[in-house]
């Protein structure tokens, strides 16, 4: 009976005891790091000197001051990730840096200048990479300067994803329209491409159009009378009316659709082509 009234007494001394020594040793250790932070730092050991630098800012009991050992090595760190490709691990140590507020006046406004200098270089490196048509990797090449959670639609790897999808689904609609021989309308979606990707790569398509429609321009000028479909407006008077329309700014195949209705034609899916018919009294 007598153990048993002890054990709570002695178990709170023992577990009394155990904190004690834990907080003893984390004392202790938080003065060992800063001799271990400038040895490290003075050595040139950048991984010991960040890594002590961490343990000591977990450890202050105090709201001090990081070390400008720490700072140094930040510094150097993110300078040797960023010229070694590695861009996260550059953006985070020199994030670290810029809010530890380490420095004087003139060191703090340099490493967020450098900040800046990184981020806006990743930016246009990306925008390089999406304009030779490389969308993964300018999408990778973003991924260290997008947080994540933020609102769908608002990061610049949204608005890439959007303009290449986009050009995707005009060229796709360029070729059926080629494939359909529908020469207006083809030439109203090439015009639509705004990537230059893609731009060049309908470049073989676009020749085929223009060509295509060249010939309907050559035929208003050398055409020779011929039977025409029943009640199909004439070609030569239709494609005077599309000139007009293109002069006026209008795009391709609003200015075909324009121009049979000033003719009094409807337009008609008649086989692979659009026609331009005189509607029937």
């Amino acid at each position: 009976m007598a153990l048993r009234r002890h054990l709570p007494s002695f178990w709170l001394i023992a577990t009394l005891g155990g904190v004690a020594s834990l907080c003893g040793y984390a004392y202790w250790w938080e003065q060992q790091l800063p001799g271990r932070l400038r040895e490290a730092a003075s050595q040139g050991d950048l991984e010991a000197c960040l890594r002590y630098g961490e343990q000591l800012a977990a450890l202050r009991w105090l709201d001090r001051e990081a070390p400008s050992e720490q700072a140094v090595c930040r510094r150097r760190q993110a300078e040797l990730a960023w010229e070694g490709g590695d861009s996260t691990q550059a953006l985070n140590l020199q994030s670290q840096l810029v809010n530890s507020n380490v420095g004087s006046e003139e060191q703090r406004r340099s490493d967020r200048s450098r900040l800046l200098q990184w981020r806006q270089a990743l930016r246009e490196r990306a925008l390089d990479q999406f304009r030779a048509g490389d969308l993964e990797q300018a999408l990778i090449t973003l991924s260290p300067l997008e947080q994540k959670g933020q609102r769908p639609g608002t990061q610049l790897s949204d608005s890439l994803r959007e303009t290449w999808n986009r050009n995707k689904v005009d060229h796709e609609r360029l070729k059926d329209k080629v494939q359909r021989q529908q020469w207006w309308e083809a030439l109203s979606v090439l015009n639509q491409l705004d990537h230059p990707w893609w731009q060049t790569h309908a470049l073989p398509l676009r020749r085929q159009v223009e060509e295509a429609i060249q010939n309907l321009r050559d035929r208003q000028e050398h055409h020779s009378h011929g039977a025409l479909p029943a009640h199909t407006v004439d070609p030569e008077r239709l494609n005077t009316a599309v000139e007009e329309r293109l002069s006026s700014g209008m795009d391709p195949w609003s200015a075909f659709v324009a121009g049979c209705a000033d003719l009094g034609g409807e337009l008609v899916e008649e086989g692979p082509e659009s026609l331009c018919k005189s509607k029937r009294p």
